[in-house]
């Protein structure tokens, strides 16, 4: 697929700059990603057997080739992510250069000199607003697929296991899909004005040096501001992660504590009980990943809505 070329009309969307400007190689990110993922689930059942054949006495060769085979998919597993990491990278830092570009471009081809305000904006979008939305590009498809991939695997192997300890498990993740979407709205909104926020104070600092004038106690009122968004989002920001973990942990007491049971009373091996545990305890990076991938997402369509608007207005053009 052809790239846009520098100074024409951004898509209004994060998304259709993503399938724009990088969709051939979203195609590659996703098959890579889907090699990652078509392995999550075999180092637990490696470890299930290596766990049941020493309860059962079993041979050392047995667990020998186990711990080889476990191994082996270990370090398949890690090339294949540093293959799709170092592909990222280069997606990302790619996406970056072509914005930087596009705004070069697009202020090349204005037919009129900017204001104050707008040269300010230029400058805080071409140093650092392109950096977290080029940053994205390179995770935009290739993360979700492999965090979902990787909970479609793990869940699919646990349920296969015990569904009925899979299940009390997974419960304690349904909270989550409440005060998640609730907490992150609130991120959204403190990212936007942050952006607004800064893009002012890049006009003002350029002003002041246009016009040769001494006194910066204008800065104080928006750099104070700036503090109190930052502030407010670690707050955000942490109090989810501090709701998700206890959510993962009392997850995997509930199975402990089920688990342990029926291996008392003869139902269960203890290699299920060790699986489906290690399962959970796989499950917290995933879903983790994912949510901060729905977060970063939403902040960064808020800042790409911003970055295109300027652009196709300083262009002249509808947006």
């Amino acid at each position: 697929m052809a790239a846009p070329e520098p100074g024409t009309l951004l898509p209004r969307r994060i998304a259709g700059y993503v399938i724009a400007y990088s969709g051939r190689h979203q195609i590659g990110l996703a098959a890579l990603s889907v090699a990652v993922f078509a392995l999550a689930a075999l180092p637990l059942e490696l470890q299930r057997r290596v766990v049941n054949t020493l309860v059962d006495h079993g041979s050392f060769s047995t667990v020998a080739w186990l711990a080889a085979g476990y191994g082996a998919v270990a370090l398949a597993e890690q090339l294949l992510k540093l293959l799709l990491n170092v592909y990222r990278g280069w997606v990302a830092e790619d996406s970056v250069r072509h914005l930087r570009e596009v705004v070069s471009a697009a202020a090349d081809r204005a037919d009129r000199m900017g204001s104050v305000e707008e040269v300010g904006a230029q400058i805080s979008m071409m140093l650092e607003e392109a950096e977290p939305i080029g940053g994205f590009t390179g995770i935009s498809l290739s993360e979700p697929l492999l965090q979902a991939g990787i909970l479609a695997s793990l869940v699919g192997y646990m349920v296969m296991l015990d569904w009925r300890l899979a299940l009390l498990g997974l419960a304690f993740f349904l909270p989550q899909t409440v005060f998640v979407p609730l907490l992150q709205a609130g991120i959204n909104r403190r990212a936007r004005e942050r952006i607004l926020v800064k893009r002012s104070i890049s006009a003002g600092v350029l002003d002041k040096v246009v016009a040769r004038t001494a006194g910066w106690g204008w800065a104080h009122g928006p750099i104070r501001r700036v503090f109190s968004l930052n502030m407010g989002i670690y707050r955000l920001k942490f109090t989810l992660n501090l709701l998700m973990n206890m959510m993962h942990h009392l997850g995997v007491a509930s199975a402990l504590c089920l688990g342990g049971w029926q291996v008392l009373e003869g139902n269960m091996e203890v290699g299920t009980v060790v699986a489906i545990v290690g399962g959970l305890g796989k499950l917290n990076d995933p879903w983790g990943d994912l949510v901060n991938w729905a977060r970063e997402f939403a902040v960064v369509g808020v800042k790409y809505r911003l970055f295109s608007e300027f652009v196709n207005g300083l262009s002249g053009r509808p947006t």
